[in-house]
């Protein structure tokens, strides 16, 4: 296995946010131009150099609490069961920038709101594999460590995060090889990476080696530390790492606005609004709302798809009346279990600026 740093082939007009590591979205008006992402528009999350793998030197290695533990090559891993999930993954860290604006976040990606992609993944279940190796009852959690090399204070290590057990076995987590139909680029994971539809792209593990069955979470960095939330009045200083915060697991409810853009100057009268909404993996969602008038009266979109799939975004429209008085666009959505957002990114803020699902406001300029 080697490390590389060269730039994928992404679109002329991808955006990269940092290079070493790499990470970067598309523009924001690109994500509601279709409905499944295409590879070369799909966002990048990574913590450390894309490695390079040999598929003929690959091995999964599947451990821990299981009567047979076993180590797999592709080959032998494309002997189970081929299925495909259609499934939208969001870094944790979406939305961020909306929350610096309110103070400061050291260390941090300032992403916007395109963090975010939809893809077709083409692997098997994991659960397949779990009861291959006859994993034990008494393990609740299933952990996965990838083999890109991660550094964080002076020491380096692999990528890794769990999910419950009871995620592991449901039937929409899979093992990875295909994205779109065609087999997973090196940035995006190649040979083998999880996806956990649901939850934070961050346990949907790339370049994934090994898979552990364990009666606790993983004890991996960005697991047990990096990928927690906390509340609004805790500081870096003030947290205990090991035993504050929440471990981050399910999406929560949002809905954005990709069209118009922030700061944006628009004629009078009747425009487009176009955005994406997400849900949390257990209810649909039910309505999307914009608003003109700082909330005064809402506006019903049109979701743009009639796809119903709980793992997936859905694209909408909705027709605005503004004037000069508007000053900012704004947009809500409810679920079929009743939920909605947080009205103010106030109430969410924490320092590692995680989970921003806040109702979401665009600054606009109405020309006279």
């Amino acid at each position: 296995m080697t490390g590389s740093n060269q730039q994928p082939e992404k679109h002329p007009d991808f955006v990269f946010l940092t290079h070493e590591p790499m990470n970067g979205s598309p523009p924001m008006p690109f994500l509601v131009q279709e409905f499944i992402t295409p590879v070369d528009l799909f966002f990048i999350r990574n913590h450390g150099t894309v490695p390079q793998i040999n598929p003929d030197d690959f091995r999964l290695t599947i451990d821990g609490l299981v009567n047979k533990p076993l180590e797999l090559t592709l080959d032998a891993l494309r002997q189970f069961p081929h299925v495909e999930v259609m499934a939208t993954l969001q870094c944790a860290g979406n939305r961020r920038q909306e929350l610096i604006d309110i103070a400061p976040i050291p260390d941090e990606i300032a992403w916007g709101g395109a963090a975010i992609s939809t893809a077709v993944w083409g692997g098997i279940r994991l659960r397949d594999v779990l009861i291959a190796a006859g994993f034990d009852r008494k393990a609740r959690h299933i952990a996965f460590s990838g083999v890109d090399e991660v550094e964080r204070k002076e020491d380096t290590f692999g990528f890794g995060g769990s999910i419950p057990v009871e995620k592991a076995l449901m039937p929409e987590t899979l093992l990875v090889y295909e994205m779109n139909g065609e087999p997973l680029t090196p940035v995006h994971g190649y040979p083998l990476r999880v996806v956990v539809p649901g939850y934070i792209g961050a346990r949907s593990v790339k370049w994934l080696t090994r898979i552990t069955a364990q009666a606790e979470p993983s004890s991996n960095y960005f697991q047990r530390i990096a990928y927690k939330l906390f509340s609004p009045n805790a500081t870096p200083e003030s947290v205990d790492w090991e035993h504050d915060g929440i471990m981050m697991g399910e999406n929560s409810l949002n809905a954005v606005i990709c069209y118009p853009g922030d700061n944006d100057t628009l004629a009078p009268g009747e425009i487009s609004v176009m955005g994406y909404a997400l849900g949390d993996g257990y209810n649909q969602i039910e309505k999307v709302e914009v608003s003109g008038d700082s909330g005064r009266s809402w506006s019903r979109a049109t979701f743009l798809t009639d796809n119903q799939d709980l793992w997936a975004w859905r694209l909408w429209e909705a027709r605005l009346q503004i004037d000069i008085t508007t000053t900012h666009i704004i947009a809500r959505a409810t679920d079929t279990a009743g939920n909605s957002q947080p009205r103010d990114t106030q109430e969410i803020w924490n320092f590692k600026g995680y989970g921003n699902n806040a109702w979401h406001r665009l600054k606009v300029q109405v020309r006279i």
